[in-house]
């Protein structure tokens, strides 16, 4: 999937149907002059549904489908005849989709699994006819209910992908290239900033046919959270892995300062990221020779004391068996 089809913000208005109204009609029939009330029930309007789809990996399909209107009901007849209901309408998203209000920015629910159905838009309840309303003092009322009014509502939807590893790190830290080795994903790679525009997914395939999903994002700058940069616009794509894994290069001034930076930043976008699963992984360490990952290895044991960290190179392809070793053992971990 290309950068531009990658969607994962958009706004549509959605517009139930309103229910039919019921029917006043008075039973005629040869010989029969007086049959009474007999007007049948309007039918309700159509739902509007949001449906998830484990198939849909944006909203991309929504860009350009920003109206959706469900059907009204039909009005009540004689005979007792109840209206028909409105049509209903489905929108299909894929799983993660945060469905917001517009106005308020209040969060409506989340869709999370394959077939989950829920109501965002309910229908008008068809009103009810004359039948309904006659009795031994009112034997001929001529009145009925009107259907009840459609629900019109202005929503954000809003996607955070569902990954098991979340891939965190500075521009040019080497996180395309590692997604490209682990994975059949061909993210964009090339050596300046800010390569990766969108997010990345890409299933990891481990031993005895089994899998775990990692995500790359745009690279984090200084001062993401207060909207500096790309990362913070994608954050949000992070929320949900249950491990995140920091990404530094061998080259990079101080490891340690780059990693406070970039948990600092996570803090400050939202505190529960300091919760989850944290790994460290030096990339490009094929740069280094023997003693200079030993003398690293001693001042990173300092550092990092009590957070697990590992040397790779992508390139080398060193290092990636005991990465995914790492990464596996820490999903199927207990807490």
């Amino acid at each position: 999937m290309t950068e531009g089809n990658f969607v994962d913000y958009t706004k549509i208005y959605v517009s139930s149907g309103k229910g039919g109204k019921g029917s006043t009609h008075l039973h005629r029939e040869k010989f029969i002059e007086k049959g009474g009330p007999d007007g049948g029930d309007g039918g309700r309007g159509g739902h509007v549904f949001l449906v998830g789809n484990k198939g849909l990996w944006t909203l991309f399909h929504l860009k350009f489908a920003r109206h959706v209107k469900a059907g009204h009901g039909g009005d009540g007849g004689s005979s007792r005849s109840t209206g028909h209901d409105g049509e209903d309408k489905y929108i299909e998203v894929p799983l993660g989709t945060v469905v917001r209000d517009k106005e308020t920015n209040e969060i409506l629910f989340e869709i999370t699994e394959d077939g989950e159905k829920r109501i965002i838009a309910e229908g008008g309840k068809g009103g009810l006819g004359n039948w309904n309303f006659r009795s031994s003092t009112n034997q001929t009322p001529r009145y009925s209910q009107p259907g009840m009014p459609s629900i019109e509502a202005d929503i954000v939807l809003e996607l955070k992908v569902l990954a098991d590893v979340g891939l965190v790190g500075f521009p040019n830290a080497g996180k395309s290239t590692l997604l490209s080795v682990l994975t059949s994903a061909k993210p964009k790679i090339a050596d300046y900033p800010f390569t990766t525009l969108k997010p990345n997914l890409g299933i990891v395939a481990y031993r005895d046919f089994q899998s775990f999903v990692i995500a790359d994002i745009p690279g984090i700058i200084e001062g993401a959270a207060e909207g500096k940069g790309l990362g913070h616009y994608f954050l949000r794509h992070i929320e949900r892995n249950s491990t995140l894994l920091f990404l530094v290069p061998a080259d990079a001034d101080n490891i340690k300062k780059e990693y406070d930076i970039l948990l600092d930043e996570l803090r400050r976008y939202n505190p529960e990221m300091l919760d989850k699963d944290r790994l460290i992984v030096v990339s490009k360490s094929d740069m280094l020779d023997d003693e200079l990952q030993l003398e690293m290895k001693n001042q990173l044991d300092k550092d990092f004391e009590g957070i697990p960290y590992l040397f790779i190179s992508s390139v080398a392809q060193k290092g990636l068996t005991e990465l995914k070793d790492k990464l596996w053992a820490m999903l199927n971990t207990e807490n």
